[in-house]
């Protein structure tokens, strides 16, 4: 918990990376920054996603409309906030010149889109007025 806290304060102060080991070469940096910058596009998609389920279908019960949008708002805060926590992460392994941190969150948040697909494909089949 404590190494959460660390990084949360570099979030708002990524110069204070530059204090910890010896610059990575930059290609390394750059690629850290590309997958950083892929995790907030997913991030904003699954928001999008998020708000067309809620505005596009007006005649999807309340509870299936509301459950399906949610769940892809919040896994689209999760994402942005693991993307960012993720780069601090990836950025001080390679400055200090440790393998590169390990996570779980692909697999959960594959499951959760799929879980969301599975929901919206019941929907779609047994149609939205029920």
């Amino acid at each position: 918990m404590i190494d959460f806290v660390r990084n949360v304060r570099l979030w708002f102060a990524p110069e204070l990376v530059r204090e910890e080991g010896k610059t990575p070469d930059y290609r390394f940096s750059l690629a850290n920054e590309r997958t950083f910058l892929a995790w907030l596009r997913t991030a904003m998609a699954l928001v999008g996603g998020g708000f067309a389920v809620d505005q596009f279908l007006p005649d999807l019960r309340w509870g299936w409309r509301v459950g399906l949008a949610l769940a892809l708002l919040v896994a689209g805060v999760l994402c942005a906030v693991r993307a960012l926590n993720h780069w601090v992460r990836c950025e001080r392994a390679m400055r200090r010149g440790e393998d590169l941190p390990t996570s779980r969150f692909p697999a959960i948040l594959s499951l959760v889109v799929a879980v969301v697909a599975v929901a919206m494909v019941v929907v779609v089949l047994l149609g939205w007025n029920e």
